[in-house]
């Protein structure tokens, strides 16, 4: 058994079984190129220094680069008795240069390292979800550009309740997103502080430069307390609740494409490439993305409440285990990237069944506030209004109309506010555009905002 690198201070091998249960290597190995690139900008930093010589930091540095191209090309042997990633590579350092290798790891510790890693992969992955949102963002604003005239009923408690236009449906969507993409560029700011020089828990006896490292690594600030540095992930916990609400927006759209394809409702057809069909019905057709996208969103609340409930009530300041820190975080990023990839496909795939739009929208007496806001426009208390209205829907349940298919002399039955114009009043097309407010359903407002969207819409 190899020999470990805390090993002076014990008198027996670790147990085989405890050597597998504490590894983190199967894991974190994907966090190599983050573990190397801290590690050249310390090893620059103790040179600077002059913590350790010229010649010896450049010997470090080349193993390092050497290193990340075995790893690269698959030729690295991870070894789990070495436990993580951050004594896989200085082991096979030291096994590379000789004894000199041993003096990459002055001033910091495994800690503080680890931190690092994990802020420095966030700080990628994050860029890339965000990029992935934008590129969301974009397929919604193509859709509802190109069904600009298409009306469809708008449902609360899952009832017909007005008539909206199908692109102001999608952009509540779009609205959706751009907060998700805000929170995760918000949550950079905490992301990008740099921990390394917080050592074991107490800092560290050496002259180090800690703003140094930070600017060759990229990092806005550093932390000003080594006991949180090491004993943090916030961070992670803040981007793990940013996935979670960004896959709770990714799961109401899913839900709303998986009722808007049955045969009961028939609203819209989503692409046969981004759907399955049944081992022994063969007329099926399953909506598998969103159902999976709906699916997976628990997955990542799973993940949250899992780091949550690990961090709970740990002392500071580091504890084995925070080592439970990334597998939630790993596969979340997972789980994000391939929902958004693939949704960002998938909308523009999706065709609208305008006829059964259109007859949907003529029923559940959808018009039925602009009757009443009909008469309160000719004087009538809005409460007195409702209560007509009210009357006239019950009336035409039991008789089978719409209200459209009522005369005048029915209407006046129930008020003599009623007038003719009432008709073209409560027409689909009238009631969409007149909601002409900022954030209104109108066509004119709903270009405007297409407009507004095209002039910052990021790449």
């Amino acid at each position: 058994m190899k020999k470990k690198p805390w090993s002076g201070r014990f008198e027996k091998e670790t147990d085989k079984m405890v050597e597998e249960f504490t590894a983190s290597i199967s894991f974190d190995k994907r966090l190599y190129k983050y573990d190397i690139e801290g590690s050249i900008a310390h090893c620059m930093m103790l040179k600077k220094c002059k913590i350790i010589k010229s010649g010896e930091a450049d010997k470090i540095i080349k193993g390092l680069r050497d290193i990340k191209k075995e790893i690269d090309a698959g030729r690295f042997k991870f070894d789990i008795a070495l436990e993580d990633i951050h004594m896989n590579i200085e082991r096979r350092l030291i096994d590379k240069i000789g004894t000199v290798g041993g003096k990459l790891h002055t001033a910091r510790s495994r800690n503080d390292q680890v931190a690092l890693d994990i802020r420095l992969y966030l700080r990628d992955e994050v860029g890339e979800i965000v990029s992935l949102i934008r590129g969301l963002k974009k397929a919604i604003v193509k859709k509802a550009k190109g069904n600009i005239d298409v009306i469809m009923p708008g449902y609360t408690h899952l009832q017909m309740a007005q008539p909206v236009l199908f692109s102001h449906h999608l952009l509540a969507y779009y609205d959706m997103f751009d907060r998700d993409e805000d929170r995760f560029l918000d949550m950079l700011k905490r992301v990008n502080v740099m921990p390394l020089g917080s050592a074991a828990m107490a800092g560290t006896n050496y002259p180090i430069d800690r703003r140094y490292v930070a600017k060759l690594l990229g990092f806005a600030d550093i932390t000003t307390n080594s006991m949180d540095a090491v004993g943090d992930r916030d961070f992670s916990i803040e981007f793990l609740s940013a996935s979670a609400i960004l896959m709770m927006h990714l799961s109401r759209l899913s839900e709303e494409l998986i009722i808007w394809s049955t045969s009961e409702f028939g609203f819209i057809e989503i692409d046969d490439s981004f759907c399955t069909g049944s081992s022994i019905m063969p007329q099926k057709k399953n909506p598998d993305v969103p159902e999976l996208v709906r699916g997976k969103t628990g997955r990542v609340y799973g993940n949250l409440m899992s780091l949550l409930t690990t961090m709970k009530s740990l002392p500071l300041a580091y504890n084995k285990d925070m080592q439970e820190d990334k597998e939630p975080v790993f596969d979340t990023v997972d789980t994000v990237k391939a929902s958004l990839s693939i949704y960002s496909k998938m909308i523009g795939t999706i065709k609208l069944n305008r006829d059964r739009l259109r007859e949907a929208v003529f029923q559940g007496f959808m018009t039925a506030t602009d009757m009443a806001d009909y008469l309160v426009m000719k004087g009538v208390p809005f409460r007195e209004a409702h209560e007509v209205v009210g009357r006239v829907v019950s009336f035409c349940i039991k008789s089978h109309k719409l209200l459209s298919d009522l005369t005048l002399h029915e209407l006046q039955r129930f008020s003599k506010g009623f007038k003719k114009d009432i008709f073209n009043f409560i027409k689909v097309e009238k009631s969409v555009d007149r909601k002409n407010v900022i954030g209104g359903t109108s066509k004119k407002q709903v270009l405007k905002r297409l407009t507004e969207i095209e002039k910052t819409i990021k790449d």
